[in-house]
């Protein structure tokens, strides 16, 4: 059975604040299975966003992707988002909106509603560790990310979203 919500949690563990989405996966697992709450939610990590993300999207009734960075206000931004054709300057393959876009047009109906939390890092190059900002970003973002699961449903997320 497919688990209504996908959280794509994106970033390369290699480059210090960039590990966020990866470090907040696990604990999001955790928090999950010990809430009884994994049933409901598919936990997909990846480097990078690509054109085969949007079949992940398929049969889903809710969406959030998780990603760090740079020019994000602390700790944090979580927004709703559409999809898009508009080209994004970031350093992942393909942006969240970009993902909705290709599944709008292979799958020829609206995806799923959708949203992004940005967790502010400040720390990028290969080799480096989680920074301390960063980390307290993550703890502060872990902390929304567990309410939200608690509430399953895009009202209630649109709700939380920041202007």
């Amino acid at each position: 059975m497919l688990a209504p919500v996908a959280i794509f949690f994106v970033g390369n563990p290699s480059r210090g604040d960039d590990a966020l989405g990866p470090l907040l996966c696990g604990q999001l697992a955790k928090f999950l299975e010990n809430a009884g709450l994994a049933e409901h939610f598919e936990l997909l990590e990846d480097f990078q966003l690509q054109i085969e993300h949007a079949l992940d999207l398929s049969g889903r009734r809710l969406v959030l992707f998780v990603d760090a960075g740079e020019r994000t206000p602390a700790p944090f931004v979580f927004q709703q988002i559409q999809p898009s054709t508009a080209i994004a300057h970031t350093t992942h393959a393909l942006s969240p909106e970009a993902v909705l876009q290709v599944y709008r047009q292979t799958e020829g109906e609206a995806p799923p509603p959708a949203f992004v939390l940005c967790i502010r890092g400040e720390e990028f190059e290969l080799g480096e560790e989680l920074s301390a900002g960063a980390t307290q970003h993550m703890a502060a973002a872990l902390a929304f990310l567990t309410e939200l699961c608690r509430q399953p449903d895009p009202a209630a997320w649109l709700a939380n979203c920041q202007p």
